[in-house]
């Protein structure tokens, strides 16, 4: 099989997995209902291991190993990063109906941005490993903070892509049916929603400096480490409706997150002293750490 097949079909499956979505079964503007979102969820979930399963057949069970585990950093990752989400459409009084709009175009979004990413990357790896290094120490400190930090604070208002688009370009006060942009007086406006898709997009590129330098450390293919991005992340939409409403009971999540993080910082050193963890090794820890946090949670519920 030559190396562009590969590409090419993951290329079709996010393509038509995408067109079905926005125009067959979410045509119109409406609220996800937890039964859907809970089928949309496992429909994504189920197509990247299926994907998975491809990849076995195709490179062997260590790159399925690997794109699997990248996957589950970015799953979890992306689980953490809701809590943000939700605050950012409380800010802007996004309607419920909405959302799914909103996190669909930001996912377009995210593949010119995370693609240009995980190349940059993985030439300045190539040409300095040394830089793996610099990624765990990040990786290590990022761990660290969330770790002290209880709470994830955020201010969408200060955001500077917001504060860059309401300089730049004339902003409609209303347009609450939908649109982006509104054409009025000779003039072309951006809707608040608009806005939205805009400060969704920044916001995820700050959540790929976390998680894009994590995926490195389990391999740096840059066909395992863009498609377990994407695939982790297109699943995100649907599992958003099915979660939102039982996020605040997960809260020993951010501490498993954390040590999930220290954990591999720890794994990018393990070069200097010729020491490497197997792949399984690896994606069973972070499982493990995740399973924990979660029934930590359900046993110890949060104080009220």
């Amino acid at each position: 099989m030559t190396p562009y097949i590969p590409w090419i079909i993951f290329g079709v499956i996010v393509l038509t997995a995408l067109s079905l979505d926005l125009f067959l079964f979410n045509r119109r503007a409406r609220d996800m209902g937890i039964k859907e979102a809970t089928l949309w969820s496992l429909f994504w979930i189920g197509l990247a291991f299926l994907f998975n399963v491809g990849i076995y057949f195709w490179h062997g069970s260590s790159t399925a190993v690997a794109f699997l585990t990248g996957y589950l950093i970015e799953e979890s990752l992306s689980v953490d990063n809701l809590f943000v989400f939700l605050m950012i459409f409380a800010y802007f009084g996004v309607k419920a109906k909405y959302q799914h709009k909103v996190l669909f175009w930001g996912i377009v979004g995210v593949f010119v941005m995370r693609g240009t990413f995980i190349l940059a990357g993985v030439t300045l790896l190539n040409r300095f490993h040394w830089l793996i290094y610099l990624m765990g120490a990040f990786l290590l400190f990022t761990g660290i903070k969330m770790a002290l930090h209880k709470d994830k604070k955020m201010e969408p208002g200060r955001n500077p892509v917001l504060r860059l688009a309401r300089r730049i370009f004339p902003i409609a006060d209303d347009g609450d049916d939908g649109r982006f942009f509104l054409r009025r007086r000779g003039r072309t406006f951006i809707t608040p929603l608009f806005i939205v898709v805009a400060v969704v997009e920044s916001t995820d590129l700050l959540f790929a400096v976390d998680s894009i330098p994590a995926v490195f450390a389990i391999t740096t293919d840059p066909f395992v480490v863009f498609t377990s991005n994407i695939f982790a992340v297109m699943g995100l939409r649907a599992l958003f409706f099915l979660v939102e409403n039982i996020l605040h009971k997960f809260h020993h999540l951010q501490k498993g997150l954390s040590f999930i993080l220290i954990f591999i910082g720890l794994k990018m050193f393990g070069g200097i002293f010729d020491f490497h963890l197997s792949p399984v090794i690896s994606f069973a820890v972070i499982l493990g750490v995740l399973i924990m946090s979660l029934v930590l949670s359900v046993i110890f519920p949060k104080k009220i």
